[in-house]
């Protein structure tokens, strides 16, 4: 089993909190890191294993044994019990470890029923920092779901796409998405191919015939299952007119490639949208390699009319302003934009992410290969 960087987080929160809510997309590898901690495990999915629980419950009471509760938003009706069983107890620390693939759905039951008794944690699928510097182009060609190509090419793009057929077809209509699938199909490649660009509800629905509002609401379903991603503009007062509209993005690269109808790295790199998809995958990264200990940084870019970055977090209480280049060599004229609109938003620190090997300091800004910025973030 690949080790993941979350592993030792979640122990330490689970020596604090009496439960820990662990979430992130179906198949990036929750279930395999949990039952990796903990000896019971229940699948609430699975209507026999829901059974089980309940007759299990009063051992699960009476012990301090951590126990595994995956795809929990499927059984709400067991949060209230949890909260009586940690009500009980309420100085045992690392009882109950959540897992969850419909954001929304447990959320709702955490906030419910667990508030300021359990910690939150997101885990991504595979970074490059669990990988070998050597897997670069095939993470971002496959995307980094385990069973996605990365450890087995030739699973890519069968994968990725029976992967989306479930969430059409199953995910996104129990969550509540009214769509049928292939309007959200539809919507799904459109947003793939707008990857990278400010969102235009109306331009969008004017495509697939509905209005702005209810383009506005199925997106929200698909955050809700950890497909996109939204990116909000940096809040600034800066004088100059700043664009207001977020950027979306497909989260996962492979699915992105897939979506596509990419095959093959050399594809990918003819395609003329191949800097939004390696600035896609790049923002990914960083945002799954962050340090989250003390919080999780919100992602943001900043737009004028004449300048841009593509992330701004506000990271170890500085402001860092990473500009994303699909080059091996960067130069001059990559760093402009990057230094003028750092400068003027108060950036302590001003990336420029290469695909180089050169790690470049220097008063202005730093040129940094992106294993260099993962490993000075992680």
């Amino acid at each position: 089993m690949l080790a993941r960087k979350e592993k030792n987080h979640i122990l330490q929160v689970l020596t604090s909190f009496p439960a820990t809510v662990l979430v992130g997309p179906r198949q990036c590898g929750k279930t395999t890191l949990a039952r990796s901690l903990a000896q019971h495990y229940y699948d609430l999915e699975i209507e026999s294993d829901q059974l089980r629980i309940d007759l299990d419950w009063p051992r699960i009471c009476s012990e301090n044994e951590l126990v595994v509760l995956d795809e929990a938003q499927a059984f709400p009706e067991l949060f209230p019990r949890i909260r009586a069983a940690i009500d009980s107890r309420r100085n045992v620390a690392g009882r109950f470890l959540i897992l969850g693939s419909i954001a929304p759905s447990l959320m709702h039951e955490v906030s419910e029923s667990l508030a300021g008794r359990a910690a939150v944690i997101e885990l991504a699928p595979l970074s490059l920092s669990e990988l070998s510097s050597n897997r670069l182009d095939d993470l971002w060609l496959y995307g980094g779901f385990p069973e996605g190509g990365i450890l087995d090419a030739t699973r890519y793009p069968v994968w990725q796409q029976s992967y989306l057929q479930l969430l059409i077809q199953r995910d996104l209509p129990n969550l509540g998405l009214p769509a049928k699938p292939l309007l959200t199909e539809r919507m799904l490649k459109m947003i793939a191919a707008l990857h990278a660009q400010e969102w235009n509800a109306s331009k969008l629905g004017g495509a697939l015939g509905i209005n702005y509002q209810t383009v506005n609401s199925y997106l929200e379903y698909f955050h809700g299952t950890f497909l996109t991603r939204a990116i909000t503009p940096f809040e600034t007062n800066l004088k100059k007119r700043v664009v207001k509209h977020p950027r979306v993005y497909l989260r996962d690269s492979g699915l992105l490639h897939a979506l596509l109808g990419v095959q093959s790295l050399e594809h990918l790199l003819a395609q003329p949208w191949v800097g939004a998809s390696w600035e896609g995958f790049v923002i990914e990264q960083i945002l799954a390699t962050l340090d989250t200990s003390k919080g999780t940084p919100h992602p943001h870019f900043i737009r004028t009319g004449d300048a841009e970055i593509d992330l701004v977090i506000q990271y170890r209480g500085e402001i860092w302003a990473f500009e994303i280049k699909l080059t091996s060599e960067p130069t001059r004229e990559h760093t402009k934009h990057l230094i003028s609109l750092g400068t003027a938003i108060g950036a302590q620190r001003k990336i420029l992410v290469h695909r180089g090997t050169v790690t470049l300091g220097g008063a202005e800004c730093e040129l940094i290969p992106l294993e260099g910025v993962l490993k000075e973030i992680g």
